[in-house]
């Protein structure tokens, strides 16, 4: 089942999602959807209903793991599996790391949110090299393994980058100003 937007609010409050990061699921929801009606224009199979609930859930299982510290993608999938949201749960689960990735492959609902994902920080759209500095002052702990696996992990978001946007007649620059 692919949740309603009524319905993701209603699992945000459910799970306590804090404010922050509802926001920050917003905009990464308004960033997924321009990318997903741009891909559908351009004669793409994109499911836009899959779009806007997994990018309103995509961090479903974040508060969850403040306090227990685990991961919160595979939470939050785990939540998605346990509501029979079934169709957006490999979403929810690979929008921080994707567990595979070919660029000769038709584009998915997947790669547009964790490509969505990487472009908020916090609230507001930044570019892919922005948020790489941010990820790692959060997240790198000045751990070289960290730095490296960010940073691989950027630079595959580029290229998924340039698989949406080979499709796209805008650029990555302009999504900011499209909100």
């Amino acid at each position: 089942m692919i949740p309603s937007v009524e319905e993701c609010f209603r699992f945000m409050k459910q799970y306590e999602m804090l404010d922050n990061i509802k926001a920050h699921s917003i905009v990464v929801e308004k960033i997924a959807t321009i990318v997903a009606r741009g891909l559908r224009d351009a004669g793409v199979d994109i499911s836009l209903e899959k779009v806007t609930a997994g990018a309103l859930m995509h961090d479903i299982g974040k508060t969850i793991c403040f306090n227990t510290g685990g991961d919160h993608a595979a939470v939050g999938e785990e939540i998605c599996l346990q509501h029979r949201l079934d169709e957006i749960a490999e979403i929810v689960g690979e929008h921080v790391r994707l567990k595979s990735y070919a660029p000769d492959q038709t584009i998915s609902e997947k790669e547009i949110i964790y490509y969505a994902d990487k472009r908020v920080n916090h609230d507001a759209v930044v570019g892919l090299e922005e948020r790489l500095q941010y990820l790692f002052i959060r997240y790198g702990k000045n751990e070289e393994y960290r730095l490296q696996l960010i940073k691989e992990n950027i630079d595959l978001c580029k290229e998924v980058e340039k698989k949406l946007f080979t499709k796209l007649n805008f650029r990555p620059e302009e999504l900011a100003g499209m909100i």
